[in-house]
């Protein structure tokens, strides 16, 4: 007895397995389509294809998957959904004289095709033929004159010489494109992973340059947010405070922009380095070997994609350099502001220090003269009671008594005022 399972153990498990490569025996028609759709499709894809298995009599798995296979009778479906495509594969078993007429997706019922959700990204035909079909007699220029329209032809034997595939990797006026696989001793699990791995280069390749019409229409915006920059930091350089405030307004402003834009296309740009690394990988497996006169799979990818996976690169890196540039003289910006609102809170203090001097002063002075008024009423409240007395018989001399009491009654007052003073300073601390 084993301890419990851990909750996603088989789910993990199984992932190693999943999207298996079909199996395909030769002579053999394909029709694929890759469909670039949202989240919300995957319902409707699902029902759809739910809807065409339980047509044909077969039933489709209850809850949705990302892959469903079957064989619907006349056509083998295959489904697979990807984060931001989905993809479907028809397959045909024989072939006529043109092995792509009529194609795989005839015998599938009218409408299921015209209602799939999503865009169009790669729509192609393709043929899986014997040897001695006469596909490999060698000559490619006849082979692409006879169902290539005369166009270049790219390919190569394939797995360490098992089959042969080409293809021109041109769109033709049905929205179509083409791929030959001609087999020479493939076995029926090979043939499917070296059709399926034509096809998903294909895929992968025209995923990946979504985000070079996106690097294109950066170019200009780079470059008006570098004369932007390079403005400021000009003006910078020179500025006075005054001009502070409205160089941190163009500032905030081209940052926002820069990160909109960043918001809009890193995801774009991260899916096209993780897509071109798909293609190259494909690429590997298919363990090509050179036709004398063809560009091989790899050759033709590195002389097209490569360039511009390197043009989506750079201008990732340059809108992450402007970026950081901008961040920089924002930072720089901000200190100076800092610096200025220091000096002119300083300025403030040394102000508020000068003012409260005068006021101390003032202040003082107001206690001078405050000890003086006291004292003077008070002696002369002490003036009216000595007359008083002396009116009474009494024999004093107001003159002496006032004259005395005037530094008693001004000692009392100062210290009196001075106790005053301090309560107030205390209850304001």
């Amino acid at each position: 007895m084993l301890p419990e399972d851990h909750p996603q153990r088989r789910e993990l498990n199984d992932e190693v397995h999943a999207r298996p490569p079909g199996v395909l025996r030769a002579p053999a028609r394909i029709s694929y389509l890759a469909l670039v759709s949202s989240a919300e499709s995957r319902d409707e894809e699902w029902r759809r294809v739910s809807a065409l298995a339980a047509e044909r009599g077969v039933a489709a798995p209850a809850a949705r998957v990302n892959h469903f296979s079957a064989d619907l009778g006349g056509f083998t479906l295959r489904f697979e959904r990807h984060a931001e495509f989905a993809r479907y594969m028809f397959v045909a078993q024989g072939a006529g004289d043109d092995p792509f007429d009529p194609p795989a997706l005839a015998s599938v019922p009218d409408g299921f095709i015209a209602g799939l959700p999503g865009r169009v990204i790669v729509a192609a035909h393709g043929a899986f033929l014997p040897a001695d079909d006469g596909a490999d007699a060698g000559n490619f220029e006849a082979l692409a004159s006879r169902w290539f329209d005369g166009n270049a032809l790219v390919g190569s034997t394939v797995g360490d010489g098992a089959a042969t595939a080409l293809t021109d990797f041109r769109i033709r006026a049905d929205g179509f494109s083409r791929f030959l696989v001609v087999d020479h001793h493939a076995t029926p699990r090979q043939a499917g992973r070296i059709a399926q791995r034509v096809l998903e280069i294909d895929t992968y390749r025209m995923m990946a340059l979504l985000a070079l019409p996106i690097a294109r229409d950066l170019n200009p915006f780079f470059a008006d947010c570098e004369h932007e920059l390079s403005q400021v930091t000009l003006v910078l350089e020179s500025a006075g405070h005054e001009d502070e405030a409205i160089l941190l307004d163009r500032l905030t402003r081209l940052e926002a922009q820069i990160e909109v834009r960043a918001a809009e296309n890193d995801y774009r740009f991260a899916a096209a380095a993780a897509y071109y690394d798909l293609v190259r990988r494909r690429i590997a497996e298919l363990r090509e070997r050179r036709i004398p006169g063809l560009q091989t799979f790899e050759e033709f990818t590195e002389r097209r994609l490569a360039p511009a996976m390197n043009t989506c690169r750079t201008s990732a890196d340059r809108q992450e350099l402007l970026s950081q540039r901008v961040a920089r003289a924002n930072q720089l910006l901000a200190t100076r502001v800092d610096i200025t609102r220091e000096k002119q809170n300083q300025d403030l203090l040394e102000s508020m220090n000068r003012r409260g001097k005068a006021q101390l002063k003032l202040q003082q002075t107001v206690e001078g003269l405050s000890v003086a008024a006291v004292t003077y009423y008070v002696v002369g409240l002490i003036g009216h009671v000595v007359g008083g007395v002396e009116e009474l018989g009494y024999h004093v001399a107001p003159e002496v008594v006032m004259a005395v009491s005037i530094p008693i009654i001004a000692g009392l007052a100062a210290i009196g005022i001075n106790r005053i003073r301090h309560a107030v300073v205390r209850k304001a601390r």
